[in-house]
């Protein structure tokens, strides 16, 4: 017999009760501690600060240096004097945390290695980590100070100070070397170390970089700076043949062909050429990405060298273009750990890096509207 009452409303479901939309065909399944980073993490503190305290440690407004001894004060007073905003930072941390922001979820796709004190700042850069869902797994020591990167702001200027301290400290047997560590290794299926780790520990980039090649996964090196490219070009070619995909910058790529003897300025023949260098597995056929600025980013894949123009901005809304190419990398890392085509990899990272060049820091919004 049919119920006189009234039917139930169902009732609306909320954003969170919704039921996921099912997976695109060629939609890849991603999993957490798919995507592995390992460099120098460093505490970014940003504050607005006056044209005094940068008279006072003798710093350029738009410039970049490495801490001497006459600023080993300016780290404190910066956190004294000033309103300052902390960010978990160094080029490899910050590359796998927008690889995560673009990824969204699970969270943990990015695991992230490298060397911390244990201090104040230690802690600080931990909190933060695990606040952009990086799962962060330092090598804790009390010898040096955690590394921080002091960012002086004034008007549209920034004034970068880094303090490398702990980040110079990491160890492979202490750290890498770990059966609990090693596992988090061998669980990734794309690798990222920008170059600046050559200087800390060769031997641990080689490890992870042969474990990728014997395995048939993705190793991806940055060039990083020309400074990598001339004074630490024996380590740099040690981890060369275990490179599938090299990133760099027209001034960087310049120095390597310097270095190299490729005889030539023309970024598409120095792509060819960086991609002619030996290569240990030979499954895969290595990719130079080189970007230039606002002109056109170029790719060598396969047998073709193709360009692919930069997503245009107003120069009013740059507010900072320092975090540009590691969120570049994080773009486009986000799609490759999903198996995606190269060209879509290359329109994420453009997508990154002009978020990215909007705001202060390496910082982000909370969701990513890339499509």
């Amino acid at each position: 017999m049919a119920s006189d009452e009234p039917k139930a409303k169902k009732p609306k479901l909320s954003e969170e009760e919704k039921p996921e939309p099912p997976p695109k065909e060629n939609a890849v399944k991603i999993s957490t501690n798919s995507l592995f980073g390992m460099g120098n993490p460093l505490l970014d503190i940003c504050a607005v600060v006056d044209k005094d305290f940068l008279d006072k440690y003798s710093l350029k407004p738009n410039d970049q240096i490495l801490a001497e001894a006459k600023h080993k004060e300016l780290f404190e007073e910066l956190v004294k004097k000033f309103k300052v905003e902390y960010y978990a930072g160094g080029a490899t941390q910050n590359s796998i945390k927008i690889a995560q922001w673009m990824i969204q979820e699970p969270h943990k796709v990015g695991t992230f290695f490298g060397c911390i004190g244990k201090d104040k700042f230690g802690d600080i850069l931990k909190q933060k980590a695990e606040e952009v869902h990086v799962d962060a797994h330092y090598y804790e020591q009390d010898e040096e100070p955690t590394g921080t990167c002091a960012a002086c702001i004034t008007g549209d200027n920034r004034s970068l100070v880094a303090n490398l301290a702990a980040a110079n400290c990491y160890k492979k047997d202490k750290h890498l070397d770990l059966e609990e560590n090693w596992k988090l290794v061998e669980k990734a299926k794309v690798y990222y170390i920008a170059g600046f780790f050559l200087t800390v520990s060769l031997e641990s980039i080689l490890k992870v970089a042969k474990h990728a090649s014997e395995n048939n996964k993705l190793f991806c090196m940055n060039l990083s700076a020309p400074f990598i490219c001339q004074f630490f070009k024996d380590n740099l070619m040690q981890v060369m043949p275990y490179v599938d995909v090299l990133f760099g910058n027209e001034t960087e790529a310049a120095a390597f062909a310097k270095e190299q003897d490729f005889d030539t300025k023309d970024i598409k023949e120095i792509v060819r050429k960086a991609q002619a260098l030996p290569k240990d597995n030979k499954k895969r056929q290595r990719v130079v990405v080189i970007t230039q600025g606002k002109d056109e980013t170029v790719m060598a894949q396969s047998d073709k060298i193709e360009t692919f123009p930069v997503v245009k901005t107003d120069p009013k809304y740059i507010v900072d273009t320092n975090g540009a190419g590691d969120a570049f990398v994080g773009g486009f890392l986000s799609e490759l750990v999903q198996e995606k085509p190269l060209d879509q990899c290359v329109k994420a990272a453009h997508y990154a890096a002009n978020v990215i060049i909007q705001r202060a820091g390496c910082s982000f919004p909370e969701k990513p509207d890339f499509k």
